[in-house]
């Protein structure tokens, strides 16, 4: 079966453009840089052809998980199709969040903050390996008797609806919208450094999940982009692979099983001697807000790894 992602190239190419023609008449914000988008590009196609590789695969393990459902819904209906929209986008929800609390699962995810920018193209930077770190957070839909195919379809079609969110160009929709749907504001928050916006708004569609489950954050002063500690460099390699690489560093000097299992599955920045600090720590050292320009938040900030 074929991606939806892929028949959206287009219109991802064209908003781009248009996007980075409106840029330059805004030298207030960063817009394109060439290397950096070239970057993107790259880890974003690849993402696709390995996607692509894996649709077999997850629709196989999604079919034998509905094997087991109790019952199963009408995929004709439209009902279903509104179940599956929501369920789907909770289901990301929980993948989303737990890539940015476990750290083997931030390696897979850290290369889509990499960049120090924010624009369309940001959105293509997606992982080579999320692929397959997402599957176990989907095949539950499958049991409660959902389509495996339409699983597939909604998951496509719920990364699709995130691709316009990563821009600066929008600032806030009425606020009914705001309140209820994943929108440009929200999201970059999600991929600020700035210490009250690290780990916060992991949804989708819906940010309602982020205000039921105690990580939304609005925003409210200017974002810093990227990485706590930005890891310089242009190369698809090194942003597909440096989380993972740091990992097998500390696992190396691990002193004890606690402390690999630590390096593995704590959220990312945790160390056993305190030397790097979580998010929540860093908001805890922090007084639990980040006002502009203290001094407590420059300091504390390059303490999270990654």
């Amino acid at each position: 079966m074929i991606d939806l992602t892929v028949f959206a190239v287009p219109v991802f190419i064209a908003t781009m453009i248009a996007e980075a023609a409106m840029l330059r008449q805004r030298p207030e914000l960063k817009g394109y840089r060439r290397r950096d988008t070239r970057a993107s590009l790259v880890m974003g196609t690849v993402n696709v052809l390995i996607n692509l590789a894996m649709k077999g695969v997850q629709l196989a393990i999604l079919g034998w998980f509905a094997t087991l459902a109790p019952w199963h819904l009408d995929p004709q209906a439209w009902q279903t199709w509104a179940i599956g929209v929501v369920a789907v986008d909770f289901a990301y929800y929980w993948f989303h969040r737990s890539s940015h609390d476990v750290r083997l699962l931030w390696a897979a995810h850290v290369n889509h903050h990499s960049s120090e920018h924010y624009n369309l193209s940001t959105a293509l930077r997606q992982s080579w390996t999320t692929p397959l770190t997402s599957l176990p957070f989907y095949w539950p839909l499958a049991l409660i008797g959902l389509d495996p195919l339409m699983i597939l379809t909604l998951e496509a079609l719920n990364t699709l609806y995130q691709y316009w969110i990563h821009t600066e160009l929008i600032d806030r929709l009425p606020v009914p919208l705001e309140a209820i749907f994943n929108t440009a504001s929200h999201h970059r928050v999600h991929h600020g450094t700035n210490i009250e916006y690290l780990d916060r708004n992991h949804a989708g569609i819906f940010i309602v999940w982020d205000k039921l489950f105690g990580t939304f954050e609005s925003e409210a002063r200017p974002v810093r982009y990227g990485l706590t500690k930005n890891i310089g460099s242009f190369n698809p390699l090194v942003i597909a692979f440096h989380e993972y690489t740091a990992i097998a560093r500390d696992l190396r000097r691990a002193s004890s099983l606690r402390d690999a299992l630590g390096y593995l599955f704590a959220p990312p920045g945790w160390s056993p001697d305190g030397s790097t600090l979580t998010s929540r720590q860093l908001r805890a050292a922090a007084g639990g807000r980040a006002e502009s320009g203290s001094d407590a938040v420059g300091e504390a900030a390059p303490a999270l790894a990654g």
